[in-house]
């Protein structure tokens, strides 16, 4: 059985998501809790085992957040039972239950559920949204948000950064911002991008730019008065790409860099050390989208192969 599993977390205390030996991360954690509560069980009663492997929609750096991630992992249904125990539950229900007892506090399951047939957290995914946050000169910052908002020293033009992204939108070589995994590449088609300094207005927030509104995000929790944020909807991306940009633009705010300079390194995707990434502190995974169920096999099988500039 395919386990779809939601959650979130505080990505402060982890080296990234992916397991690392050594290193405290978001899947090492998942994984030692799900293999506690099902493979111990399997290994008393039926000798080997299998240690169960979570698959995620979008690996986070080190310090990244994630208010909604999704992820899942194949169990086999027999095991899932024996999670039951007293409980009144469904092994799955009873799973979930035993998970959020265990996990460490910076880890939150959202939901547990049976994933529908050719479901891949990774794959049938059609586009994730990023946000980043920041307090700048012209608002007050909280210091209780240190670990989710980043300070920036100076006043940013964000009318400035607002009409510089808007170069990123569609289908472009992002090497300029990222790095490829090994076989991989750094084309990705970024579907919206924009940045707003949040204004308070009859119990509700609109933007100082353009744009009305902090698209594709289901959580606005952190949509403090002054704050500026950064959001990025794409199909996927690249290494330290949403940071590399975010930094990009942050110097076009401070006045250093121009909308010139950021259009010639997209179109020429080239690292060469003046686009690295900002502080991960200020970064959060807000929102994953998949296609209707009867698309996910196919969506999954699309998105497999390599693409290219001409797709």
């Amino acid at each position: 059985m395919r386990i779809r599993m939601d959650i979130a977390y505080d990505g402060t205390g982890f080296h990234g998501w992916a397991k690392q030996p050594g290193l405290r991360t978001v899947q090492g954690e998942l994984e030692k809790a799900l293999n506690t509560l099902l493979i111990h069980r399997r290994e008393n009663q039926m000798g080997a085992f299998e240690k169960l492997h979570v698959t995620v929609a979008g690996r986070t750096d080190t310090g990244v957040h994630a208010a909604h991630q999704v992820t899942h992992f194949d169990v086999d249904e027999n095991l899932l039972q024996h999670c039951v125990g007293y409980l009144n539950l469904d092994g799955i229900s009873a799973l979930e239950h035993r998970l959020r007892h265990i996990l460490p506090s910076d880890i939150a399951i959202l939901s547990l559920s049976q994933a529908p047939e050719g479901f891949d957290a990774r794959f049938s995914a059609l586009e994730r949204t990023y946000i980043y946050r920041i307090f700048d000169g012209n608002c007050k910052a909280d210091p209780r948000l240190r670990n989710c908002v980043l300070t920036v020293r100076g006043s940013l033009n964000v009318e400035a950064m607002d009409n510089a992204v808007q170069l990123i939108i569609g289908l472009h070589d992002f090497g300029s911002f990222a790095t490829a995994n090994p076989g991989g590449t750094t084309i990705r088609k970024v579907k919206s991008a924009h940045w707003i300094r949040t204004i308070p207005e009859n119990d509700e927030f609109r933007a100082s730019t353009s744009t009305k509104e902090v698209a594709r995000t289901k959580s606005n929790i952190l949509s403090l008065p002054g704050m500026i944020m950064f959001t990025i909807v794409a199909d996927a991306f690249a290494h330290n790409m949403v940071r590399s940009l975010t930094n990009a633009c942050v110097s076009i705010g401070l006045g250093k860099r121009t909308k010139e300079w950021f259009g010639r390194k997209i179109n020429t995707p080239l690292r060469e050390g003046s686009t690295g990434p900002i502080e991960p502190c200020g970064l959060t995974l807000e929102h994953v989208q998949y296609p209707p169920d009867d698309e996910l096999a196919i969506r999954a099988a699309a998105i497999k192969a390599k693409r290219s500039l001409d797709d």
